[in-house]
């Protein structure tokens, strides 16, 4: 190998955002900042943690729960209706 023409493969700190920290060799400069590692992710982990930043799945979860009631309201409705004597 040429000594030249490689980058520096230095050894850095990778900074999780739920604080773990590790080290790793890479040829970026600086630390490197990361949202989810193996520290704290679900896969890693078996505890299920929603990352969401846009508010989605409590839009989705807002909406199930509209269309469960309205089910819910149908079917009392339907209940409390007498059915036609033929």
């Amino acid at each position: 190998m040429k000594a030249t023409i490689h980058p520096a493969y230095d050894e850095i700190n990778v900074i999780c955002a739920c604080g773990s920290t590790f080290k790793t060799r890479s040829t970026h400069k600086r630390d490197i900042r990361v949202e989810i590692c193996s520290s704290c992710h679900p896969f890693f982990t078996g505890r299920q943690k929603l990352v969401d930043t846009e508010g989605r799945v409590d839009r989705f979860q807002k909406k199930m729960a509209k269309s469960k009631d309205l089910k819910d309201k149908k079917v009392l409705k339907d209940k409390k209706q007498p059915v036609a004597a033929r």
